[in-house]
């Protein structure tokens, strides 16, 4: 019995430590000491549309994570357009252009992307029918 609670204060504790350490980890960045803009907004812009663009090296990463070196290339060419005047949307359509809408980290929903939106709740769905199909044998 007491090898069952110690176990169980392992777990509890080494999982508290997965997630402390999680939340730290979520707040680095990559962005450079000489990739920040002076203007503040801007600045701000620019990292707002990096959190929401897709690192193509890392794929499950914002650019705005990532310490790849497209991803410098691409928070650059943000900032470049912004300083230039160009407005958001503006922005996002160049990179989608460039890119397709895998880039952007929430796709928008289109015929294009229908799959991609749909499929995990269809796997979700026939995963539950197979469960409780098997589940009554």
């Amino acid at each position: 019995m007491k090898t069952k609670k110690l176990i169980f204060r392992k777990i509890i504790v080494i999982t508290f430590f997965i997630f402390i350490s999680t939340l730290f980890l979520k707040n680095v960045i990559a962005v450079e000491p000489d990739e920040i803009l002076k203007n503040e907004k801007q600045e701000m812009r620019a990292r707002i549309i990096s959190k929401n663009i897709r690192c193509m090296v890392c794929q499950n990463q914002s650019i705005d994570d990532s310490n790849a070196p497209l991803a410098r290339d691409l928070r650059l060419l943000i900032r470049d357009q912004i300083k230039d005047g160009k407005k958001d949307y503006e922005i996002y359509n160049f990179l989608t252009d460039r890119y397709g809408d895998f880039i952007l980290l929430k796709p928008p929903l289109k015929l294009s992307t229908l799959a991609l939106w749909f499929l995990p709740f269809l796997f979700f769905i026939i995963g539950i029918f197979v469960v409780f199909k098997y589940s009554k044998k």
